[in-house]
């Protein structure tokens, strides 16, 4: 815990220290990469409501498996996802712990912990959720999805990033392209804060940067790419 003094000398400020996605889970790129289900995660902040409601709502009912982690309260989570699986063609709901993802399935991080993949069966994955700390004083965490995506799905994974405020998502969707994802960041045109998608580009991250409108489709795209390439 940092200390700073205030501008009058008196009282001293604690400023919590902002860990990386190593204080949740380690990096294990290509170790735990067994499954062959394609997988999307989307990280968001800022303005990422009103994101994912413009490119939920574009997707048709067949998806793969879409894992979110929007920075969000815990009491306002489970409205989100219920608000948004009455406009959407996809179910949407609020992450289990220890639920198998399924096809045509939109999961939400609960505002209280940490979104993890894990690897389930051969070819599968499930989620599980982490109440350790905050990273990049964040949880949920973007980089801690990004991070177990990556370990887990590898290759099968489509990453995007979306408007907000910070550094979450950046490192993590570095290590999901790495492992050979493809990766998606919203342009700074139609973000209402460029802070991570324009963290995600510096390091270069992203295959493409669109405007939010223009990722659904590309998303429908790269899926059955990809798909074919699988099968």
């Amino acid at each position: 815990m940092g200390v700073f003094q205030t501008k009058d000398g008196k009282a001293p400020l604690e400023v919590a220290p902002s860990l990386s996605a190593d204080a949740i889970l380690p990096r294990q790129p290509g170790r735990l990469a067994i499954g062959r289900q394609l997988l999307i995660v989307i990280g968001s902040s800022t303005g990422g409501t009103e994101a994912l409601r413009t490119l939920l709502t574009a997707l048709p009912e067949r998806m793969p498996p879409i894992l979110i982690a929007q920075h969000m309260p815990e009491m306002f989570t489970k409205t989100f996802a219920a608000r948004l699986d009455s406009l959407c063609k996809l179910k949407v709901k609020e992450a289990e712990e220890g639920e198998r993802v399924q096809p045509n399935t939109v999961y939400i991080a609960p505002g209280h912990s940490h979104l993890v993949v894990k690897p389930c069966s051969s070819v599968g994955y499930a989620v599980s959720l982490n109440q350790g700390s905050p990273v990049n004083r964040h949880r949920p965490s973007v980089d801690v999805l990004f991070r177990s995506a990556a370990n887990v799905a590898g290759r099968h994974a489509l990453g995007v990033i979306l408007t907000g405020m910070g550094r979450d998502g950046a490192q993590g969707l570095l290590e999901l392209k790495e492992a050979g994802a493809y990766n998606v960041a919203q342009d700074e045109a139609s973000c209402v804060v460029f802070g991570m998608p324009k963290e995600a580009i510096a390091l270069n991250a992203a295959h493409e940067v669109l405007p939010i409108q223009a990722i659904a489709g590309k998303l429908v795209a790269l899926a059955a790419q990809r798909a074919a390439v699988i099968q």
